[in-house]
C-alpha cells in the first residue's frame, strides 16, 4: 500500500517503482519491485544507511534485495553497497576498476569525510565496498519478473561512468537519472565530470523516457522531460557546448 511506503519515507511512483530522498545530501535511492526479484538503485552513503535501506526494502516488498545498480561512483551513491550481502551489482563499464582500486577507495573515503561523513563510517564503508560485477557498455535488460528494467550507459557527463535506468509500466514510465539531473540545486561538475559530453547524455536520457516519463534526479524532487530539457540548455550554456 502507498500509505506503508509513505510512512517509511518512500515515494511510490508506479506500481513497480518508488524512491526515497535520503537525509543530509538529499540523495535518491530507488526501488523496483518485480514478481521474482527486487532492484535497489544507489544503496546510500555508508554501511549504516545501506542497512537501513535494506531493512525498509525488505519490509515494503517482503523479500530481500537481489540486485543493485550504481548510477555512478560517488560516495553518497555507492558506499552502502556492502549492506546487501549476495546482491548482484551493476554499473557502467569501467566503474569496477575505479571502485575496486586502492586509490579509488581512498578517494571515496576522503571525499565522504570532506562532505561530513564520520571518518570511521567512511573508512569501514570504503574498505567493504562491493564493486559492480555486471558491467554495462551499451544497454542491458534486467528481467525482474513482470517488469524488464533497461540499464543504459548514457555517459559520460556528470562522471565517466553514468548509468540510467528505464522502468516501463502501463500506468507510467520512470527514468532513474543519477546526478546527470539534479533538482535541489545546480548540477555538480566535479573534477571527474566531462562537461562537453553532458548535454549529449541528457539527450540520451530523454530518448529513453520520452515526453511523459517521470524523471528521478540524483538529488531533489521528481521532474518532467521539460525540466530535463531546460537543464540541458543551462548546462550547454554554462559549459559553452554547441546545441
Amino acid at each position: 500500500m502507498d500509505v506503508q511506503w509513505e510512512e517509511a519515507g518512500w515515494e511510490r511512483l508506479t506500481r513497480r517503482a518508488g524512491r526515497r530522498r535520503l537525509p543530509v545530501w538529499d540523495c535518491t535511492a530507488g526501488l523496483v519491485v518485480g514478481d521474482d526479484s527486487v532492484l535497489l538503485v544507489d544503496p546510500g552513503s555508508c554501511l549504516r544507511e545501506g542497512a537501513e535501506l535494506r531493512a525498509q526494502a525488505e519490509r515494503l516488498t517482503g523479500r530481500r534485495v537481489t540486485h543493485i545498480a550504481f548510477t555512478h561512483g560517488h560516495f553518497d551513491h555507492v558506499l552502502g553497497a556492502a549492506a546487501f550481502a549476495g546482491a548482484e551489482v551493476y554499473g557502467a563499464v569501467g566503474l569496477d576498476a575505479l571502485l575496486g582500486s586502492a586509490g579509488g577507495r581512498e578517494e571515496l573515503r576522503s571525499d565522504a569525510v570532506r562532505h561530513g561523513l564520520p571518518a570511521q563510517d567512511a573508512a569501514e564503508s570504503a574498505d567493504l565496498l562491493v564493486p559492480p560485477r555486471h558491467l554495462v557498455s551499451g544497454e542491458w535488460t534486467l528481467d525482474l519478473g513482470g517488469v524488464q528494467v533497461l540499464l543504459a550507459n548514457v555517459g559520460p557527463g556528470h562522471t565517466r561512468h553514468d548509468l540510467a535506468l528505464f522502468v516501463p509500466g502501463g500506468e507510467g514510465e520512470v527514468v532513474f537519472c543519477g546526478d546527470l539531473v539534479e533538482e535541489s540545486g545546480e548540477p555538480s561538475a566535479g573534477p571527474d565530470a566531462i562537461p562537453s559530453r553532458w548535454p549529449d547524455a541528457l539527450d540520451r536520457l530523454l530518448s529513453l523516457g520520452g515526453e511523459d516519463a517521470l524523471y528521478v534526479p540524483g538529488h531533489g524532487a521528481v521532474v518532467s522531460a521539460a525540466f530535463v530539457r531546460a537543464q540541458r540548455a543551462t548546462l550547454a550554456a554554462r559549459f559553452r557546448v554547441s546545441p
